[in-house]
């Protein structure tokens, strides 16, 4: 019988907490400067293309 893998679980619930903290800290910033939040934005990006990329 095959075992659970809990690393890999793990793992995505760790992604899963950083990607949700990062995306309240991107509403946090836009919503007391919302001229800035635009420049926020662009590395968010590079960080789920490397994300992708990783795999």
């Amino acid at each position: 019988m095959a075992r659970d893998n809990y690393k890999f679980a793990k793992r995505g619930r760790e992604i899963a907490k950083k990607k949700k903290k990062e995306e309240k800290l991107q509403r946090k910033l836009a919503k007391s400067d919302p001229e800035g939040s635009e420049a926020q934005e662009a590395p968010e990006d590079d960080d789920r293309q490397e994300a992708t990329s990783e795999s």
